[in-house]
């Protein structure tokens, strides 16, 4: 048996767009030229019915091809081998007749409309597959050239909506939930601008890590201060300034130039001698040297010696040797590695609290304070010259 198929066409359409006649159908499809079928006249109701790869969805295509203008559905059906381009001669009632030639139509019929196997794809559903598009499809039953047109500009602008609608979707998909917290994507979007949202972001880092790290805040030691041992300096200056009426600068200046002549331990004998002389002058007129006897009335040094080793200039000897003593003991020793160490646990202690609240940096040139320190504790030229009065 062989494959046969029907072909209905309903050309009732209005009367002024009554088919007649297909004239000519050269060079498209399975028609090389036939004009035959200008003899056979067409009904109200013709069906074209032959074996299958005979040319009656050609025939679909040529008057899909006038119903709708476009000339794609004859020229896709230019036939193999032709050398000349598709020629088509349709007539109408009333001796209107419609020509393709030269790939345009030279009158078309907007008011066909064509149901065969391309409308049922395009609409409805073909072959065995059935898709998503295909269901949808399934509710839908456009007519008319017109509506399709209109359905088609639908889904077009239905198509834009829903590129739209995933374009949000991935756009609110991108702002992370815990961002937006109880907030929708919309009020999310219609919040404010903070013009100082970088340091509301590190305020409220600051807080979280506090709150985080509430133990170690709560052990955290409070800064301590940081202090140096007071130097006296009045009391210096006062304990300097002191000076002996018979005591004159030129006068010691002579007594220790004479003691550095005698060599070690030379003060200590000179000392002890003084405390003789008083003895050695028993029975006598006048004060006499306890070595030798002579008189000491006529020595000039006798009465610097007097005065060197006098109680009074022995207690201001006795007071400076105290105050640096007192010196040493204050600002010697250990004392100022522990500055350097209280320094250096500030700093310390200023990057642990600078996590949670502003500290300013701690900027303490401890080398610059120890030179000066330690010029103030050991003495520089300036104090040497102040103390040289008395110095022993």
């Amino acid at each position: 048996m062989v494959p046969m198929a029907l072909l209905g066409i309903e050309i009732a359409i209005r009367g002024d767009a009554l088919l007649k006649r297909f004239q000519l159908l050269r060079n498209v499809g399975q028609y090389a030229s036939v004009s035959a079928g200008a003899q056979i006249p067409l009904s109200t109701l013709t069906l074209i019915y032959g074996e299958n790869g005979r040319g009656k969805t050609t025939i679909s295509s040529v008057l899909r091809s006038l119903g709708t203008g476009d000339p794609s559905h004859v020229l896709e059906r230019h036939r193999l081998g032709a050398a000349h381009p598709p020629h088509i001669v349709l007539a109408f009632a009333g001796g209107v007749t419609a020509q393709f030639q030269n790939g345009v139509w030279s009158a078309p019929m907007p008011r066909f409309a064509i149901f065969d196997d391309a409308f049922i794809a395009a609409n409805v559903c073909s072959g065995v597959e059935v898709e998503a598009g295909h269901r949808q499809n399934l509710h839908e039953l456009i007519l008319g050239a017109q509506g399709v047109t209109l359905n088609a500009a639908l889904q077009g602008h239905v198509a834009r909506i829903e590129e739209h609608n995933r374009a949000l979707t991935l756009k609110a998909n991108a702002i992370p939930a815990p961002a937006r917290g109880s907030l929708n994507v919309d009020d999310f979007c219609a919040l404010a601008a903070d013009p100082d949202i970088e340091a509301s972001i590190t305020t409220a880092e600051r807080n979280l890590a506090a709150a985080r790290s509430a133990d170690a805040i709560r052990q955290q030691a409070s800064f301590a201060p940081i202090t140096l041992p007071i130097f006296e300096a009045d009391g210096i200056a006062a304990l300097l300034a002191r000076t002996l009426p018979d005591l004159e600068a030129e006068a010691a200046a002579q007594v220790r130039v004479q003691l550095r002549s005698l060599g070690r331990g030379g003060e200590t004998w000179v000392s002890d001698g003084m405390t003789r002389i008083a003895g050695a002058s028993v029975k006598r007129e006048h004060e006499a040297c306890p070595f030798c006897a002579q008189d000491l009335d006529g020595s000039p040094l006798i009465a610097h010696y007097r005065a060197f080793f006098s109680q009074a200039y022995d207690g201001l000897k006795l007071a400076i040797t105290a105050t640096g003593q007192g010196i040493n003991t204050t600002h010697g020793g250990e004392v100022p590695a522990a500055f350097e160490r209280a320094v250096r646990i500030a700093a310390q202690w200023r990057t642990f609290w600078n996590e949670f609240t502003d500290v300013p940096e701690v900027e303490v040139d401890t080398a610059a304070v120890l030179r000066a320190w330690t010029r103030c504790t050991r003495g520089g030229p300036d104090v040497a010259a102040r103390q040289g009065v008395i110095a022993t």
